[in-house]
């Protein structure tokens, strides 16, 4: 399975998840890494775009491509808690996934994206031991078209 990113140049090599424990998501608390993959390059163009100002959005961007192990957990809707899609990110999102980080069962979760729930994000756990058969298989330069924030 393949995942793509879309994050500044400087950090398209990085598979620590630093950013994400230094600052948290709707899928982790603070001091957790996790690295967001999508499902295809316009799920991690939106992505990008939701959690971005227009005038936060650089011009050095990359999208990544990621070469994922099979060995991944799948989540529904179903699995996810009750107000997962809240516009403003509830400690049970970051509790929920922070667990799922802990347990470490998996190198990866397919999880459903909060802006296109019936398409797929991956949280991958670069602590997991099977982060080793993770792989960057592509960087290329991304331009982010600022017509989608107009």
């Amino acid at each position: 399975m393949f995942g793509y990113r879309i994050t500044l140049s400087k950090y398209a090599n990085d598979l620590s998840g630093q950013g994400s424990k230094l600052f948290g998501s709707r899928w982790n608390h603070k001091g957790y890494n996790c690295l967001f993959a999508a499902e295809s390059r316009a799920l991690a163009m939106l992505e990008y775009a939701v959690n971005t100002r227009l005038n936060d959005i650089p011009d050095d961007l990359s999208v990544i491509t990621y070469d994922i192990p099979g060995n991944y957990l799948t989540l529904c809707i179903t699995d996810l808690p009750a107000n997962w899609r809240s516009p403003v990110v509830p400690n049970e999102t970051r509790d929920f996934g922070t667990k799922l980080l802990k347990d470490a069962k998996y190198a990866a979760i397919k999880i459903p994206s909060v802006v296109i729930p019936q398409e797929f994000n991956f949280l991958i756990n670069p602590l997991h031991p099977d982060m080793k058969k993770v792989k960057i298989t592509d960087i290329s330069d991304f331009s982010f078209d600022v017509r989608l924030k107009n």
